[in-house]
């Protein structure tokens, strides 16, 4: 097969945008005294290194590494752990993708910080300029950078992306064009680059493909597909199509329907009581219901876990699950409060000390494809302990719809959990612990940044370590 990354004329060329250490250079935007200094964001609890700083990762601290083991190396060096702050990098990303979207009108959204374009009608650009003014953009608006690659097929943006942000010709600009690469260096760049960093070769293909002596991207791109595809599948085939220039893989300019909603957290604490893992339970219910109608959609199931901490044990171990059959399809967060709770009891037992909870929404359908109640004044639904009855007035329905209009409006507007149900509880003591999370900066007034004159003034004197969530945290 011939070798090239320059598309036939009739095929439009790819880019992908991704942020550098997203949650990082989120918390960089507002706290000055995070540059230049070594800076990892934390897992739920505080537990693993999520996100790590260029400095962090020259400390040699890995990903997912548990907090404890860096700590000391942190406060040498004078680093700075976080928590996560999920509510800022999803108003980020919000931001980020809003951004993106103006130097094409065919947008992917990958991830919470990558987006791929695709530039038709654009045959007559310059698109590694473009790909500058866009980097430009993305840090005067949000003050985020970003890598930016561009090829021929998705796959290649992907590996110009990994350039752009790697490699020494590349890295100071950010930005990566491989259209714009003569033949011969873009040969030596992907026989430097290893097979593994291949979009979708993880570990285990690349152990298997070392063994065929494919070590690099250049060997897999020289590799028989047709062989390929026999030993492996035909994603590993139309991957080394798209090495050699030809796309297989199409924008996905509209998400696909979604399968599932999920919503848990490990708890801050061990939870025994029925009445705490309720609230639990509840305020993840509520969480999807949420979801699920901001997407539009009704569910038919809904299930619920708990789980025991299987990193310790030397405990009593319990992982029970329960699905319970709707009688109607809704998003009625009442409704899936009533259904969640009944899961719960079938499946809580006394003795054990619960570390998880959650709830799955399944057999999800689009609002306009739900079929209506013939019986609308008692509906019977089964469920893990028998049937329940679910007695409506007519007219209720809207009514609740409305409802459920206002209390998202709100709690868009003023923040999650602003209208909440009592179900869900007042204190919450089972709440993940967040120890070190920084201020909401741009979805909460009360933690709106402050511009200050004096700077440096509230870095403490010990180590160098802030203070995240203090007073003055989020002050510029």
């Amino acid at each position: 097969m011939a070798v090239g990354f320059f598309p036939p004329p009739a095929q439009a060329p790819f880019a992908l945008v991704d942020a550098n250490n997203f949650y990082v250079s989120c918390e960089r935007v507002f706290d000055y005294r995070l540059r230049d200094r070594p800076v990892v964001v934390l897992s739920n609890n505080d537990g693993c290194c999520v996100a790590r700083s260029e400095e962090a990762k020259a400390l040699g601290i890995r990903m997912g590494q548990p907090f404890f083991e860096v700590r000391d190396l942190l406060e040498r060096n004078r680093g700075v752990a976080l928590s996560s702050n999920y509510t800022l990098y999803a108003d980020m990303s919000r931001r980020l993708m809003t951004i993106i979207g103006q130097f094409s009108p065919a947008q992917e959204i990958y991830s919470i910080d990558e987006s791929f374009l695709r530039f038709a009608g654009f045959e007559h650009w310059d698109l590694t300029q473009q790909g500058r003014e866009l980097r430009a953009r993305v840090l005067q608006g949000i003050g985020l950078p970003v890598g930016v690659g561009i090829g021929a097929t998705k796959t290649l943006a992907k590996l110009a992306n990994r350039l752009a942000k790697k490699h020494p010709d590349f890295r100071a600009e950010g930005v990566c064009n491989l259209l714009d690469v003569p033949a011969e260096r873009q040969a030596g760049y992907l026989a430097d680059l290893a097979v593994e960093d291949v979009w979708g070769i993880g570990g285990r293909w690349g152990a298997k493909l070392r063994k065929l002596d494919i070590a690099t991207v250049a060997d897999l791109q020289r590799a028989d597909v047709a062989r390929l595809q026999r030993q492996f599948n035909v994603v590993l085939a139309k991957t080394v199509l798209e090495l050699n220039g030809l796309s297989c893989l199409p924008l996905e300019e509209a998400p696909p329907p979604r399968q599932q909603i999920i919503a848990s957290r490990s708890f801050g604490l061990p939870v025994t009581r029925f009445d705490l893992l309720s609230e639990a339970v509840a305020s993840h219910a509520a969480r999807a219901a949420a979801k699920l109608r901001q997407a539009g959609l009704r569910a038919g199931l809904i299930q619920v876990f708990i789980a025991t901490n299987p990193f310790q044990p030397e405990a009593p171990q319990y992982h029970p699950g329960a699905t319970v059959p709707l009688s109607l399809p809704t998003a009625d967060t009442t409704r899936l409060l009533r259904a969640a709770r009944v899961g719960l009891r079938h499946i809580y037992r006394e003795g054990y000390a619960y570390k998880k909870a959650g709830v799955v929404l399944l057999d999800l359908a689009p609002v306009g494809a739900v079929t209506g109640d013939l019986f609308a004044a008692t509906r019977v639904g089964t469920n893990v302990t028998g049937p329940i009855t679910d007695r409506t007035r007519p007219g209720t329905d809207a009514r609740r719809e409305r409802l459920m209009a206002v209390m998202d409006g709100i709690n868009n507007r003023w923040g999650r959990g602003t209208v909440r149900y009592l179900a869900e509880g007042l204190a919450q003591p089972w709440q993940m612990r967040r120890a070190r999370m920084s201020p909401r900066y741009t979805t909460c007034w009360e933690e709106l940044p402050v511009a200050s004159c004096f700077r440096g003034a509230r870095e403490d004197q010990g180590g160098g370590q802030l203070a995240p969530g203090a007073p003055g945290a989020g002050h510029l």
